[in-house]
């Protein structure tokens, strides 16, 4: 069983937000398969830094807005 990663993300919105941009038209956009965009979506796949970048680039938004990942106890932000 694949380990979920601790990264979140907010693709699905950020998506609707833009015109409801399909998963298919996003991976389109980025070069990978829709299954890829499924995969992120649903946090079963951490992207590559750089298309993390891509994403956030093709969704017009910061990539922190699109990604996000939680501190840890004692970290501070």
């Amino acid at each position: 069983m694949v380990k979920p990663t601790r990264v979140t993300n907010s693709i699905r919105r950020l998506r609707f937000e833009r015109g409801e941009l399909t998963q298919a038209d996003l991976a389109e956009r980025i070069g990978v398969t829709r299954q890829t965009v499924i995969a992120i979506e649903q946090g079963r796949y951490s992207p590559s830094l750089e298309l993390a970048f891509q994403i956030a680039h093709a969704l017009r938004a910061p990539l922190d807005d699109v990604f996000q990942y939680p501190a840890t106890e004692g970290e501070t932000p």
